[in-house]
């Protein structure tokens, strides 16, 4: 992806570093594994990465990578931020979900905001937004032609130190008519979040509160008439025309799935790094009794996972590239069908991943290192909770075939 380093700031800020380049960035977060993996109990205990992780990952420049230069962001390529993704959640399941999706959306939010919503949204310069697809509380239309909020949406992972709020609602219609969803945007002043995230199976660290707007305001220009997952990019979208980058004219639906195979890669990754280390410095259970690295079975167990994780992290690169691809062609690119091919893509990079722990890591490690509280343990439990999600088990899993199908063949 080419990065338009000459974008102009329109008075806003400039980058805190303007010659910061991907590579120190990636290099950054491969600097924090070992403090991430030291600090994961401490963080599901907190339900969320602590306020000094925070800090570290704002002077490293995490929250601006997909920021737009135009507002002191590095808009670097979605590559760098997945590979940082990856990597953090190989320290840290938890961190890695928390930081992805509140920080990912500054994608989806320069894409489809006019730049009069933009120049509000992102006056912030570091940027965290979580956001829900599933529809909830209501919308009011308010004397001067904005919205009034309220109601409670889940699963906001990002919460705590978030900016901003991306979520959905129903409009009501005419009587007789069905509700139409309505996409909106709201800063951190008008809403709240709850302490009701920590006690799932797994990411119990992922600060996925809920949070809830109580006749919170937004002016009309932050509510746009769509759903992330059915906004359309066959025209020229805002911010091709604000930015003049094709990143922010990519198919929003594609680029969620990208979301969840980079989590699942470098959680399955850090599993891999646990085994090995188990592999260094334990024997065999039975005679002949030998360090794990020489027994066969072990040697396989380990080449099997590894295979497999190498495996989804290529394919993971490549539907980057297909949908950094299709973003330089153009938006009539993103049709149906290539969008959900992506996601298919995404789907076996996550089955390949789960493979990897629950088939070959978890059983084969041993009773102590699935103890709770141990890595591995840990792992199994941040990968099992992703099979949950509705994004995988529904959307990757069941709607992925149906529509990849129905696109192919030009159903309605």
């Amino acid at each position: 992806m080419t990065v338009n380093m000459t974008a102009p700031t329109h008075g806003l800020s400039r980058p805190p570093e303007p010659d910061l380049t991907p590579a120190e960035v990636i290099a950054r977060a491969e600097a924090m594994i070992p403090m991430l993996l030291a600090r994961q109990a401490e963080t599901e205990e907190r339900t969320y990465y602590a306020q000094d992780t925070h800090d570290e990952f704002a002077r490293a420049g995490f929250y601006r990578i997909l920021v737009p230069r135009r507002y002191g962001g590095y808009e670097f390529g979605i590559d760098t931020f997945m590979r940082v993704v990856m990597t953090l959640a190989r320290g840290c399941p938890s961190t890695g979900w928390m930081f992805c999706l509140g920080a990912v959306h500054a994608v989806v939010t320069a894409t489809i905001f006019e730049e009069r919503a933009q120049d509000e949204i992102f006056g912030v310069g570091d940027f965290i937004c979580p956001a829900t697809v599933i529809p909830s509380g209501t919308a009011q239309r308010s004397a001067d032609g904005g919205w009034v909020l309220n109601g409670t949406w889940s699963y906001c992972s990002g919460a705590p130190y978030a900016t901003h709020f991306l979520g959905h609602t129903l409009i009501a219609a005419d009587e007789g008519q069905e509700p139409t969803p309505a996409l909106f945007i709201v800063p951190r002043d008008q809403w709240r979040y709850l302490d009701d995230w920590g006690q799932q199976l797994g990411l119990k660290g992922s600060g996925s509160h809920s949070i809830v707007i109580e006749n919170g305001y937004v002016p009309e220009h932050f509510v746009l008439d769509t759903h992330m997952s059915m906004y359309t990019v066959s025209d020229e979208t805002p911010g091709v025309r604000l930015h003049d980058n094709p990143q922010y004219g990519g198919g929003p639906l594609s680029f969620m799935m990208l979301e969840s195979a980079a989590l699942a890669v470098g959680i399955a990754q850090g599993g891999l790094d646990a085994y090995a280390d188990l592999m260094r410095s334990r024997t065999t259970s039975f005679p002949p009794i030998l360090p794990r690295t020489e027994d066969p079975d072990y040697q396989i167990w380990y080449g099997e996972a590894a295979g497999r994780l190498v495996t989804a992290e290529a394919a993971l690169l490549g539907a980057i590239q297909q949908w950094t691809d299709l973003c330089t062609q153009g938006p009539a690119a993103f049709t149906k069908e290539r969008e959900w091919l992506i996601a298919t893509i995404c789907r076996e990079v996550v089955r390949l991943s789960w493979q990897a722990v629950e088939k070959y890591i978890f059983p084969t490690a041993g009773s102590s290192a699935v103890r709770h509280g141990q890595r591995i343990e840990r792992i199994w439990r941040d990968l099992s909770m992703m099979q949950s999600h509705a994004g995988i088990s529904i959307v990757m899993n069941t709607m992925a075939n149906r529509e990849l199908t129905r696109a192919r063949f030009g159903l309605e």
